[in-house]
């Protein structure tokens, strides 16, 4: 096992948008702290498996890495269109929200600004506190055996997909997670179209995941499934989107733990289990002219829940129960994308405890009456009084349960959190923000990293 000498002050796990976001604020706020990233992914992508054509965010885009803490900075959105040469064409475009694919390439640009700071191909896989040096720092191994040492540790791996049961033991290569519908798409379909598809879930994935592969395979039967009634559409008044306002994050943290449960049921369609128009009307068209044509090969199958599922090496078979006529359904399909959503923190059987990487170290810090860990508001676990000494340990974007649905996996409050937490690990470290200084104009040698740093840029 390899050990990396120096103590950092800040270790992070992954190097996603929320960490990305951290190291630039951390860069812009307090440059003399060491920072150091570890990613399990070797290559710069951000939503691999989802970036399909014509697919958009749901955001504003300059909702982005840095704007609404530094509206000057260099990493912002605009600032990537304007030194990639498409900024006034950009803003031509006859569309609400940017292109999913394109903003992944701003997550990638951004990411290669950092390379220098972050490990690809490195899989955290223990976490523990140990003395070094006089002082108590945070451990972290790795798959490769590789081990990193941090005053201060924070936890962005990512939500957890969420499985349901009946799908769990079918997982494999038929039976699928959204995360990994592009690469399982290729590996399937490589000896020819498959004859039926079936699509788990009512979200806006599930719909856009419908008409992706309506498009590409249009004599496909595609089957889209749902426990809801049907597809639902997305709470998109500005009143609502309100709830991703930093005001809003302080109001939830501070609500008693009924009223929280309360507002996330009210919150829940603005971000799930609803769809966008223009993807609803999209695929409500395409299902009524197949059917107009005589030829339908696209079906919304709501009130039906997954009894059992059993895999081979060839087709899937589907059991579900309608639930309210209690009707019994079969399906055989080529293959099942799970556009089921990701687990939040907490007990139910949609959540967890902790994330799975805590377990160890889980029942050293304070939870909450229902078993979830308690989190600060400025995103930091509080030990126990006879925890021993731990070192800081923050958690960013994994705080939905705690922060409300602006802590949620979207970009809406990404740079604002990361300037809690910045200034947050600054505290613990001990040290004061560094004077900023005007930004200079920016210009392609200034701006853009060589090709070579962007080559060895790290995984987001």
């Amino acid at each position: 096992m390899s050990t990396d000498p120096k103590v950092h002050d800040v270790l992070g796990i992954g190097f996603g948008p929320a960490n990305l976001a951290l190291a630039i604020a951390l860069e812009e706020r307090y440059p003399h702290l060491s920072a150091r990233f570890l990613e399990s992914r070797d290559t710069p992508e951000w939503q691999p498996g989802m970036l399909l054509d014509g697919s958009d965010i749901q955001n504003h885009p300059s909702r982005d890495l840095v704007t609404l803490r530094n509206p000057r900075s260099r990493y912002s959105w605009l600032n990537y269109l304007y030194e990639q040469g498409r900024l006034l064409r950009h803003l031509n475009l006859p569309v609400e929200f940017p292109l999913r694919k394109e903003y992944a390439g701003y997550i990638r640009w951004a990411a290669a600004f950092f390379s220098h700071q972050v490990d690809p191909g490195q899989r955290a896989t223990e976490v523990r506190p140990v003395h070094r040096d006089g002082e108590r720092v945070y451990e972290v191994i790795t798959h490769t055996g590789r081990r990193y040492l941090g005053r201060t540790l924070v936890l962005a791996p990512g939500r957890t997909p969420y499985v349901p049961q009946a799908y769990q033991e079918a997982r494999g290569a038929r039976v699928f997670h959204l995360t990994e519908y592009l690469p399982r798409l290729r590996q399937l379909t490589a000896d020819g179209d498959p004859r039926a598809v079936a699509v788990i879930g009512g979200s806006q994935s599930a719909v856009e995941l419908a008409l992706d592969l309506n498009r590409r395979f249009p004599r496909t039967r595609v089957a889209v499934y749902s426990r809801a009634h049907s597809l639902r559409l997305k709470d998109t008044s500005p009143f609502s989107e309100e709830g991703y306002f930093p005001e809003f994050t302080q109001y939830y943290y501070n609500a008693a733990p009924a009223a929280r449960r309360a507002l996330d049921r009210y919150m829940q369609p603005t971000n799930y289990s609803s769809a966008d128009g223009d993807v609803l009307k999209e695929l409500y068209l395409a299902v009524y002219e197949q059917e107009l044509d005589g030829d339908q090969r696209v079906f919304v199958h709501g009130n039906h829940e997954a009894t059992e599922v059993t895999a081979t090496d060839e087709r899937v078979a589907l059991d579900f129960r309608e639930l309210h006529t209690g009707a019994r359904v079969h399906d055989e399909v080529d293959f099942a994308v799970l556009a089921t959503g990701f687990r939040n923190l907490g007990p139910g059987p949609h959540e967890e405890l902790y994330p799975p990487l805590l377990a160890p170290l889980a029942d050293r810090f304070r939870t909450e009456e229902d078993g979830r860990l308690e989190i600060s508001l400025d995103y930091s676990l509080r030990p126990l009084p006879d925890a021993g000494e731990l070192p800081p340990l923050f958690l960013n974007g994994l705080c939905e349960s705690s922060h409300g649905i602006g802590d949620a996996g979207s970009f809406s409050l990404l740079s604002l959190r990361a300037g809690t937490l910045t200034d947050a690990l600054a505290e613990r470290l001990g040290t004061t923000p560094t004077a900023p200084t005007a930004p200079a104009a920016p210009t392609a040698a200034a701006s853009t990293p060589p090709p070579e740093a962007a080559a060895a840029a790290l995984a987001v």
